[in-house]
């Protein structure tokens, strides 16, 4: 049976990787690493100056990761796509045969809007899982803003782009943090009494802020996430609304 690694490395930057997620990367025989295209190679870059920062002699075994079929329901898309995913670890693990744990990098924390877990259980024969826990976008979203992630007493409700579309403001909250919108979908709410704070590329050299009334800093978060996306050709980000 093989030992599975999921190590969460924060938002990219070395120095957010915890002490314990370094021995673990200095402890595993085997690191995957996936590629997802020429136009998101320093993302594989990334992890490689994380490999190096953190002392990693093991080999890497590099895999590219598959495309969603769009054509599909949402449901089923991503279950077909981790399904892929899951079947290009065990190719990769088979073919080099470690002998002993293999570590995959996990963008922020792997328990927090990651499907990591996910694939891992559909690994046959199932891997014995060590989870690393990692700095999340939404702890350094609100370290660079200098915010509370919560207001006093107050509810707060993590969900996506696609959630807040589809059904808006979440009942019973005045703070919602919203992950994996490549929308912008706050562009759907009526700005009145809405403050935002929005970052990409957190803790990283190239990281972007905005914030301020949604009204205002709305437009100005869509071209600058726009200009971004056009000149690295990937882009991460997430935001924190809170009504007033």
């Amino acid at each position: 049976m093989t030992d599975l690694w999921l190590i969460g490395v924060g938002t990219g930057n070395p120095a957010h990787v915890t002490l314990e997620a370094r021995q673990a990367l200095r402890d595993a025989v085997l690191v995957l690493v996936p590629r997802k295209g020429p136009d998101k190679a320093d993302l594989a870059d990334l992890r490689h100056a994380i490999l190096n920062a953190c002392g990693s002699s093991a080999p890497v075994a590099e895999f590219d990761m598959p495309v969603r079929d769009e054509s599909r329901p949402y449901l089923e898309r991503v279950r077909h796509w981790h399904d892929e995913i899951a079947a290009l670890w065990t190719r990769a693990i088979a073919t080099a045969r470690p002998q002993g744990p293999v570590a995959l990098l996990v963008w922020g924390d792997p328990g927090l809007y990651d499907s990591t877990l996910r694939i891992a259980a559909r690994l046959d024969p199932r891997p014995r899982v060590r989870v690393v826990p990692g700095i999340s976008a939404l702890q350094a979203l609100t370290a660079a803003h200098a915010i509370p992630f919560n207001a006093v007493n107050g509810a707060v409700t993590v969900t996506t782009g696609r959630r807040l579309r589809d059904f808006g403001w979440p009942a019973g909250t005045d703070t919602v943090v919203v992950m994996l919108d490549g929308e912008l979908s706050f562009q759907r709410l009526a700005p009145a009494g809405i403050d935002i704070w929005w970052g990409a590329f957190l803790g990283l050299p190239n990281q972007l802020l905005e914030a301020g009334p949604l009204a205002q800093a709305g437009p100005r978060i869509v071209a600058a996430r726009a200009a971004a996306r056009a000149r690295h050709g990937w882009i991460m980000d997430t935001y924190l609304l809170r009504r007033r």
